[in-house]
């Protein structure tokens, strides 16, 4: 569910413009050039380590016993 939050996140954001931000920013710290579709695996990745954390914390066994 995280992952699919986060994703949402990035679109919202992206109708701020906020990926061209995150993109020159990779390029001036790094010097390295990326589209948009690594701005989206970018929030893809924390997703599925926000996702990673919640199964760690027994979050999800909590959710799904306790309905």
């Amino acid at each position: 569910m995280t992952i699919l939050t986060f994703l949402l996140i990035a679109w919202i954001l992206n109708w701020f413009k906020f990926e061209r931000l995150i993109i020159g920013a990779f390029k001036e710290l790094f010097n390295k050039e990326i589209t948009t579709a690594t701005y989206y695996f970018l929030f893809f990745c924390l997703g599925v380590f926000g996702d990673m954390v919640l199964l760690i914390q027994g979050a999800y066994y909590d959710y799904f016993l306790n309905r």
